[in-house]
């Protein structure tokens, strides 16, 4: 299975959910690849941290890739049991080509307009690529939401995003918690680190139910 995070809007936090997700399923005795079509480089990063500070935790097998990525990542299709994608904040040529392949998109937003306004392009873009993919399915959820319950950005956020056609909603809103950022810097998953605090304890099940979340959830 191709599992593209993707979205046209920069700074979304795409790399930490990609690498995210990569640990969660390394952990449950998945055969995993991370595929950096991002010229930034952070899940690479993120890997070569991993390796260096983290040498008991279970390996992560990472490749970068950019361009026209589609042959790339139906070969490695074939190889691995899932296959997770972390694309360039752009219009890229990596993004275009990864939704001609892949099963999934999940696309993080921001609870922010300028993260919103590239909805819509990212709706056609969907719309194109399932003219030569058939399989795709396509979701999206709010990432990096404050904490901070009584802002209603985080409502607006979902409510436009529930109104696209093209895009499925995802019940869960992932919520912006230091832990994710120090799980970065360390080449960690959150649910591999050793933080017993509640903050730590709701990122985890946060991540544990939007993986919930991409592996089940039907066809838009």
């Amino acid at each position: 299975m191709i599992i593209l995070i993707g979205n046209q809007k920069g700074g979304v936090g795409k790399s930490t959910i990609a690498c995210n997700i990569s640990g969660m399923l390394v952990n449950r005795g998945h055969d995993i690849i991370l595929v950096d079509s991002d010229e930034q480089k952070t899940t690479s990063m993120w890997v070569e941290d991993r390796r260096a500070e983290q040498p008991t935790m279970v390996k992560i097998n990472s490749v970068q890739k950019f361009g026209d990525v589609d042959d790339a990542l139906e070969d490695l299709n074939k190889r691995y049991e899932y296959v997770i994608v972390d694309a360039a904040g752009r219009d890229s040529r990596e993004l275009r080509s990864a939704l001609l392949v892949c099963d999934i998109i999940a696309m993080p937003f921001r609870s922010s307009a300028p993260d919103l306004k590239v909805l819509p392009l990212m709706e056609q873009m969907v719309r194109n690529s399932r003219r030569v993919n058939n399989k795709l399915r396509a979701f999206a959820f709010i990432n990096s939401a404050p904490t901070n319950t009584q802002g209603k950005d985080a409502f607006f956020a979902r409510q436009a995003i529930s109104e696209c056609n093209e895009i499925k909603l995802f019940e869960i809103t992932i919520h912006d918690r230091r832990v994710f950022r120090d799980g970065m810097s360390e080449g960690l998953a959150v649910i591999e680190m050793n933080d017993d605090s509640s903050s730590a304890k709701l990122a985890k099940e946060e991540m544990e139910n939007l993986l919930v979340e991409i592996l089940n959830d039907e066809a838009v």
